[in-house]
């Protein structure tokens, strides 16, 4: 049924055995209507349908035929988001990369991408950089290796101050502690170059490390090849954007645009983990 079902998709846009073991243990169980009707389509089958979208960025309606219609797919999709299946997902990734690698809470970095949102919708705005054109801003912070470990959405006009401390309050699974033994450092850009942020970094219980107007510059000419510690975090960004889904947003939902951040954060860390290559 499988092997059918997979008919003229690629193998990159497959759902591998190790990764389907892990997500049907998350997803609800369905409760059979007791009136009857058509059976329900194949988990797996929608699920693939799903991260199709993700990777390739086509349209709902032009999800090829072999992996379901693209309503049900869609509606599944929706179901899914509303029960927390992508957070979820991404909550189990990290743990999986916790227990085989270990999660550096040491050197976090935090930064924020731009994308364009046509539609509009919730968690949008005049983009400054794009002739205030709508688009939507994601505020992601990482690990020191730049697993992904918190996001948030707002509009592309919400300065990355703003967006500060609700990244950080979303981080999905929970943080240890910092103590003096095991400190936590924060790496941003100049653009939290503000007292505010020092300061609400320092209320979480970070060190901050953010690098003064024009003090990265005069490092990188005396450096050769320096590179700050938060480079992770601008790597992560480019891996998300890999996903085609993400490179313009076309939910007007902000929910169902989360899912899709949600389900590419929690492949990246999944992939990390050695689940699959």
């Amino acid at each position: 049924m499988w092997d059918t079902a997979c008919a003229g998709v690629e193998k990159k846009f497959q759902i591998s055995d190790e990764l389907w073991g892990r997500i049907e243990k998350i997803l609800p169980v369905h409760e059979p209507s007791a009136k009857g009707g058509r059976p329900r389509e194949d988990n797996r089958k929608m699920m693939t349908g799903i991260f199709y979208i993700l990777r390739t960025g086509c349209q709902w309606n032009a999800l090829p035929r072999s992996l379901g219609a693209s309503s049900t797919v869609h509606d599944r999709f929706q179901e899914w988001e509303r029960a927390g299946v992508f957070a979820e997902l991404w909550q189990a990734g990290l743990a999986e990369y916790d227990e085989q690698a270990g999660i550096d809470w040491e050197w976090q970095s935090m930064d924020g991408a731009m994308t364009k949102a046509p539609l509009g919708g919730d968690a949008t705005g005049p983009n400054p950089t794009d002739r205030a054109k709508s688009g939507t801003k994601r505020s992601l912070l990482t690990d020191g290796n730049g697993i992904p470990l918190g996001l948030s959405v707002d509009g592309a006009n919400r300065h990355d101050k703003k967006m500060a401390e609700g990244t950080i309050e979303s981080i999905v699974i929970d943080r240890p502690e910092p103590t003096s033994n095991n400190p936590q450092n924060m790496c941003l850009d100049k653009g939290y170059d503000y007292p505010d942020i020092r300061e609400l970094v320092k209320d979480h219980g970070y060190t901050a490390h953010i690098k003064a107007r024009g003090e990265e510059i005069e490092q990188k000419r005396e450096i050769p090849g320096y590179r700050a510690r938060r480079w992770v975090v601008e790597r992560t960004h480019s891996w998300m954007n890999r996903f085609r889904r993400l490179l313009i947003r076309w939910e007007k939902k902000v929910e169902n645009y989360l899912a899709m951040l949600h389900f590419a954060c929690a492949w990246i860390t999944f992939r990390a983990a050695g689940v699959f290559g």
